[in-house]
């Protein structure tokens, strides 16, 4: 930070304490917050209020140091939308849900509640954590808290990572600038895949990795030695959590962690109380070293060296004009090819950390490789062949004995329960436990009929209750459709997916077992007149935002990418407090690394669902799923089936009435009346834009989920929407059919998954 910029910092946090004339210890339905007062922790270390940044004239909600002279703001919430006045007001719902508004009227930031909540209350805790609780619940459960969200500070006890149990990603990302909160494009965040490890990103282009942690600290990053007694680190990885977290040894001192964007570093800063500044601590990246994949393959980086990049032993440069002049990027590669069927060598360092390489047996005794390495080489004999082949003839000997009824029989066995002993990675349950569960899959049980079979509740003995989804005889989803169901949703855990408690695969009976959903399914309730009242806006937006934010876990956030290809309302269940969550992976897609679209010659899915892409084409993208999503919004919105809408005024499908009453400045008729009087027009105009961003023709002019999410949650400005794809205007035939099937009540039809060949 320039003199300059700690200058204007020290102005603005001084004309905020002037400011203010009073403090509160929590904000609350009946005592919002509005500009001029302030959140004050219970010891009085954090302070939350309204504050401009450096030299700009716009207003952000943030967290800061109280009881320093240099303002130090940890936290932004309104970071892309700021507040050009001094309107700003920070509510909450009586709901549950956390408000920025400005001019009191517009939303420019908002959190939602996990839960419903009685006495919701936000709260600044001393960590510097703003949390939301249930004043009623004396366990104090965040029902949300800013930690999850970091701006581009990372404070002592809070979480840099992954909650794997609801996809959320905890990263820091710089200020734009001094005068801007706004996100830059370098970040901090943990990388899940191969060995987890904290790395410095510039857009998606590493900068800087840590290197996977050793037990003790991150192996690629240098280590402070027992000297240090400022922090200790921690890291966490398992099956619901992959996060780093830092602690103070000494509670009274300060200590915090900040992204720099115009320099890209990582910082660690500490309080001086002597010289009431704060002293840099530790500087990512340090020196020339630290530049990722400076060397290339099989090279080594020594600052001390000259030059700096090194070949392993046994390894040349790949390009030696471009390794003369600097440029190491391309690496190194071996001296002599490897002959892996006679030799198998390693070599390891005295150090730390064990180093394996492998190389050409010519290579070992050589006079350039005079290294410290210690050389253990492991050659196959004519004993070991000869061990092999007794070993062998003792085994077919022993074999030869069976008798063919015995072998028949084993086959017959393998066939029958094909998969069953596969690794399914899930409980693997009794077909009797099931049957018993379901009363004999009695058809009291049975809760619906989908595309691969009948869906039956049960309870099991310990009196969980079950949905159970019989794959039928005649269904068209086989074995491998079945497991790669299985497969998925078993590395799934989002709390806007289905969860998957265990399967059951006993001769021809192939089973799910799902938690069971007391209200069903979405279709089930928008297209109803008489359930539908039980979905006000309120509830649907709800819905629509978990919809969302599953899908965006599904195609960016969970280990593997995941494209659903039958997003549909009849696959999106609903659970006691009407909380979405998406089902049915039977024709899913999964991706590594980062590929996003695919092609196939059989079309699977449902019509009035698809995109255009993938019916004509059989091509499937993450885009298509935005499509579906996009369809999955009008109806939610309308209330109406895409499939089968019925309008005397023109042979338009719903997709082709929204954008007809978008066109003409009308699209609040396409409200449904069930939505109730108490909604907000702007955020129903909202929705409806986002639809027909997502149902746009082209998947490339479709906004990805981050995007919709991201629209959902805010205030920004949004482009306009092209003609969207599929607008079908039906055929005289088919415009008479519809009439004549048309009356007065609601068809709740059951949707089905369908396989056509192209």
């Amino acid at each position: 930070m320039d003199v300059f910029t700690l200058i204007a910092f020290v102005s603005t946090c001084f004309l905020i304490f002037l400011k203010t004339s009073t403090a509160i210890d929590s904000i609350s339905p009946s005592e919002p917050l509005p500009d001029g007062k302030t959140l004050i922790s219970n010891n009085g270390s954090f302070e939350l209020g309204f504050f401009h940044p450096g030299s700009s004239g716009n207003r952000y909600l943030g967290i800061w140091y109280k009881n320093i002279p240099v303002c130090t703001v940890v936290w932004v919430a309104n970071r892309v939308n700021p507040i050009n006045d001094s309107s700003g007001m920070l509510m909450v719902t009586t709901t549950g849900d956390v408000q920025l508004l400005s001019q009191n009227i517009t939303v420019v930031w908002s959190a939602n509640s996990t839960k419903p909540a009685q006495n919701p209350k936000l709260r600044l805790l001393d960590s510097g954590n703003l949390v939301l609780i249930d004043g009623s619940d004396d366990s104090e459960v965040y029902l949300w808290q800013s930690f999850d969200y970091p701006s581009d500070t990372l404070l002592p006890e809070m979480k840099l990572g992954w909650d794997l149990r609801i996809g959320l990603n905890r990263r820091l990302s710089a200020w734009k600038n001094s005068d801007d909160p706004s996100p830059g494009d370098f970040t901090l965040e943990i990388e899940r895949q191969g060995n987890p490890e904290a790395v410095l990103l510039k857009g998606s282009e590493i900068q800087f990795r840590f290197g996977p942690w050793n037990g003790i600290r991150f192996s690629g990053a240098p280590s402070l030695g027992p000297e240090n007694q400022v922090f200790g680190d921690e890291f966490v990885s398992n099956e619901e959590e992959v996060y780093y977290m830092f602690f103070l040894k000494n509670k009274s001192l300060l200590s915090r962690v900040v992204l720099n964007q115009t320099d890209n570093t990582r910082r660690r800063y500490t309080w001086d109380e002597e010289t009431r500044t704060w002293k840099l601590f530790t500087l990512l990246p340090n020196d020339y070293c630290d530049q990722y994949g400076l060397c290339g393959a099989y090279g080594n980086c020594d600052s001390t060296q000259s030059p700096a990049c090194q070949c392993f032993p046994g390894f040349k440069p790949k390009s030696p004009d471009g390794w003369s002049s600097g440029d190491w990027s391309q690496g190194c590669v071996r001296n002599k090819p490897l002959n892996c069927q006679a030799v198998d060598m390693r070599q390891f360092q005295s150090d730390e950390q064990d180093l394996f390489i492998r190389m050409s047996a010519s290579e070992s005794g050589s006079k350039r490789n005079k290294t410290k390495l210690k050389i253990a080489l492991l050659t196959a004999t004519p004993l070991a062949a000869l061990l092999a082949i007794l070993i062998l003839c003792y085994y077919f000997c022993k074999n030869r004995g069976s008798s063919e009824e015995r072998i028949k029989e084993k086959k017959e066995n393998d066939i029958k329960n094909e998969g069953q002993d596969e690794d399914m990675e899930l409980p693997v349950f009794q077909l009797a436990t099931i049957s018993h569960a379901t009363n004999n899959f009695s058809l009291s049980n049975k809760l619906g009929q989908g595309g691969f079979g009948p869906v039956y509740k049960g309870k099991l003995v310990d009196g969980q209750e079950i949905a159970v989804k019989r794959l039928s005889s005649s269904s068209r989803q086989g074995v491998n459709e079945f497991k790669n169901e299985v497969k998925l949703i078993a590395k799934l855990q989002h709390r806007n997916l289905v969860r998957l408690l265990g399967c059951c695969i006993e001769g021809e009976e192939k089973m799910l077992i799902y938690e069971y959903m007391p209200n069903r399914s979405l279709d089930s309730f928008i297209f109803d007149q008489t359930r539908g009242k039980e979905l006000d806006w309120s509830k649907r937006f709800r819905i629509i935002c978990g919809i969302a934010r599953g899908l965006l876990y599904l195609h960016q956030d969970s280990r593997l990418r995941i494209i659903h290809r039958d997003l549909k309302a009849s696959n999106v269940l609903l659970d006691e407090e009407m909380n979405p969550k998406i089902s049915d992976f039977g024709t899913a897609k999964s991706f590594g690394g980062e590929q996003t679209e695919g092609s196939t010659s059989t079309v699977i899915g449902t019509y009035g669902y698809m995109a255009p892409e993938y019916v004509i084409g059989g091509l499937f993208s993450i885009k298509s799923d935005v499509f579906s999503f996009g369809v999955l919004l009008l109806e939610i919105i309308s209330g109406i089936q895409n499939r089968g809408f019925f309008q005397p005024q023109h042979s338009l499908n719903l997709i082709g009435h929204a954008w007809k009453l978008w066109k003409e400045g009308n699209p609040l008729e396409l409200a449904a009346e069930s939505l109730g009087e108490c909604f907000t027009l702007s955020e129903v105009i909202r929705c409806i834009h986002i639809s027909l961003l997502c149902l746009q023709q082209d998947p490339e002019d479709r906004p990805p989920m981050s995007s919709v999410v991201m629209m959902l949650g805010s205030e920004i400005k949004l482009p306009q929407p092209k003609q969207p794809g599929f607008l079908l205007e039906r055929t005289p035939l088919e415009m008479e059919s519809s009439t004549s099937k048309h009356d007065s009540t609601t068809i709740n039809e059951i949707t089905h998954t369908y396989l056509e060949a192209r």
